[in-house]
């Protein structure tokens, strides 16, 4: 397939790889902070082609696994209720709340859809003005755009029974969290491309200079990921801290202006807290006052809910780029995608699934066991 197969090519991969292995003279710690990338990381054991001077640690890159516990509590709150219909990407509805999940409330009678765009959910929302019609927005700068346009045309057609939960999170800030972290080991990053696609990579100058880091921008196949850790690790080799492109061919240095135009038109910056690592100072986004009609938050008046994690996940480390997924006690054993703890677990594009499926924990098993 053009623009695929390229990508995955094996002997181009097997001679990065050896550029990567005489090029490493010394120990770094590269975060790639993209859920996707991991995923393709651990599918192709990128990982364990590197040489052990470079090691590959995950970031807070999955949106769904950020999301803080009481705003799952949250959305089973108001999916719960008789005159709702609650839509959401399927990711979303296996996603373990305090006590359930959605497709619990959805087996319980709660009408929970799948929709694949929030202009779907909006599209429900015309078909049923007898019901209130809330959309789960979650995600980085990527989904931004949609969740905004969704907002924007209710507003502009006067539909007045639809409204969006709101977790979004911004990925700058997050990175900037972990570097202030005394416990903080990641020396550079492998920025995600598709959240430079929208916001383009101006906003991580500042943070590579302030902290002395590279960081590449970088896409989702083996070779994309190969070239980044090339790119990143010949930076730190040379003593240099700047922002480089990987990913050429999808993303600009500014990045598609309508679509921030229409971001901040919608939204304003605002603190997020982040499942496992906490409140990150305007690392997110809310609705403006002028679209406060289409606040799901303000409308059910879900603010007092509160939620505390498991006692024994790990998530939190794992996002934080501290421990790998089968570090973790209960990995493959109390925790597993059908009975997850944490939203790593659960989530397509968790650390701890993509561990999980493509077969690490069997390695850890073998391991602890010999």
């Amino acid at each position: 397939m053009k623009y695929l197969d390229e990508y995955r090519d094996g002997e181009a991969a097997s001679r990065m790889v050896d550029m990567i292995h005489r090029l490493a003279k010394r120990p770094w710690v590269i975060m790639e902070v993209c859920g996707g990338q991991t995923h393709t990381i651990v599918k192709y054991g990128i990982d364990e082609l590197l040489p052990e001077e470079v090691t590959l640690v995950h970031g807070p890159g999955c949106p769904v696994c950020v999301t803080p516990l009481e705003m799952i509590d949250k959305a089973l709150e108001i999916a719960s209720r008789p005159d709702v219909i609650f839509t959401s990407f399927g990711d979303m509805l296996r996603v373990p709340g305090s006590k359930k999940d959605l497709f619990s409330v959805k087996s319980e009678g709660g009408d929970v859809r799948i929709v694949y765009s929030p202009l779907d959910a909006l599209n429900v929302a015309r078909n049923n003005p007898d019901k209130k019609v809330v959309f789960f927005a979650v995600g980085f700068e990527t989904t931004a755009p949609a969740n905004a346009m969704s907002v924007w045309q209710a507003n502009k057609l006067g539909v007045k029974n639809f409204s969006i939960l709101v977790s979004h999170v911004c990925v700058p800030p997050s990175m900037a969290s972990i570097l202030q972290s005394p416990h903080n080991r990641v020396q550079g990053f492998l920025g995600a491309g598709h959240v430079c696609a929208v916001m383009g990579w101006r906003e991580y100058e500042p943070i590579s200079a302030r902290y002395k880091v590279p960081i590449v921008v970088t896409g989702f196949e083996p070779l994309d990921l190969l070239e980044g850790v090339y790119m990143a690790v010949k930076q730190l080799e040379e003593g240099r801290a700047e922002v480089e492109n990987q990913y050429v061919r999808a993303v600009k240095r500014a990045g598609n202006t309508p679509a921030q135009k229409l971001i901040l038109s919608v939204f304003e910056v605002a603190d997020r807290k982040w499942r496992g690592i906490g409140i990150i100072p305007k690392s997110g986004y809310k609705l403006r006052y002028e679209y406060r009609e289409h606040d799901a938050e303000r409308i059910f008046e879900v603010d007092y809910i509160e939620a505390e994690e498991s006692s024994i996940c790990i998530s939190g480390q794992v996002l934080k780029g501290l421990k790998k997924p089968h570090e973790c006690p209960a990995f493959g054993k109390e925790c597993t995608p059908e009975r997850p703890l944490g939203a790593t677990m659960v989530s397509s594009e968790g650390a701890c699934a993509a561990y999980y499926n493509y077969g690490r924990y069997l390695k850890s098993a073998a391991v602890g066991g010999s």
